[in-house]
């Protein structure tokens, strides 16, 4: 089926008072266990390609852009592909070329000042061009190896009231805000503040976005789309399941050397993770790799 776009999965995620989830890919394997997993829950779902992924790349955008078009419009379930935390303008630019129907454009370690001009000035520019745009306001931390905030820290925390002021001012079309979780996490136990998150739905005329999002819990999940976030991105959650399962098969075979057999098992593990957080997104529940299900503690 034909492309979806970020905006009307958000925006139609948002009016249910559900969310849908935006899973980073780096390899075709990531692409591939993505949309099967989606297929298997029955879901739309967002890919996204991250700046550090495309620095991964070599700096080239437009191969696995291209991969992930190819796949999405064969796929059988909505897709839609985003640009994810870009800090760099000629990175912004080269999004409507490969295929990205939105964009992540991420100024939050700039002062608030500074933020706000260089989103306002991006989202003038990807408005012109029919992009959806997100921005983060508040620190969400734990990128490029920096360990997250301390949760007291200046600017670890989105105000509500300079949240809405950024809104306006920008002209974004969701914000993602910094409520507890942090990026990079590979244990499942970061506590969000949802008191601050439902008062930021309160205050917010857009649809809301969970990063780090592979630091918490299902239950955690659950409660946080009942607050009022619409878009949950992971990353790390896949990397972890894909690792994990090359490692378990690799320490079997030690003799393997044809890397579509070790290759096949990460894809896999990465789909299954992938169907199970969409259900703890869409059905509210708490789903262990096994498929055995449990209650949200």
């Amino acid at each position: 089926m034909p492309l979806a776009t970020t905006g009307e999965l958000v925006d139609r995620a948002a009016e249910d008072r559900s969310a849908v989830a935006a899973f980073n890919i780096i390899t075709l394997e990531h692409v591939e266990a993505v949309i099967t997993g989606a297929e298997s829950a029955g879901a739309p779902v967002i890919l996204q390609v991250s700046e550090n992924a495309v620095k991964f790349r070599h700096g080239r955008l437009l191969p696995l852009a291209r991969a992930a078009v190819a796949a999405a419009e064969r796929a059988g379930v909505p897709v839609a592909l985003h640009l994810d935390h870009v800090r760099s303008d000629d990175l912004l630019r080269q999004a409507p070329g490969a295929g990205f129907g939105s964009v992540m454009y991420d100024a939050a370690h700039l002062p608030y000042a500074d933020n706000l001009a260089a989103t306002r000035a991006a989202v003038d520019w990807a408005h012109a061009r029919n992009l959806w745009i997100e921005a983060e306001l508040g620190q969400i931390g734990g990128k490029d190896g920096r360990a997250p905030l301390d949760a007291h820290a200046p600017g670890a925390r989105t105000d509500p009231g300079q949240a809405g002021d950024f809104v306006t001012a920008t002209g974004v079309d969701a914000l993602a805000v910094a409520v507890g979780s942090a990026h990079a996490m590979t244990t499942r136990t970061a506590a969000l503040d949802h008191a601050l998150l439902g008062r930021l739905s309160a205050a917010l005329p857009v649809p809301l976005v969970l990063h780090g999002s592979s630091g918490v819990p299902d239950h955690g999940l659950v409660a946080a789309v009942a607050g009022g976030i619409a878009k949950v991105n992971v990353g790390t959650a896949l990397n972890a399941a894909m690792t994990g399962a090359i490692r378990d098969f690799l320490a079997a075979h030690p003799r393997a050397v044809d890397s579509r057999t070790y290759l096949r098992e990460g894809r896999d593990a990465m789909s299954r993770e992938v169907a199970r957080i969409i259900g703890v997104l869409t059905r509210g529940r708490s789903t262990p790799p096994s498929g055995r299900a449990v209650s949200p503690a």
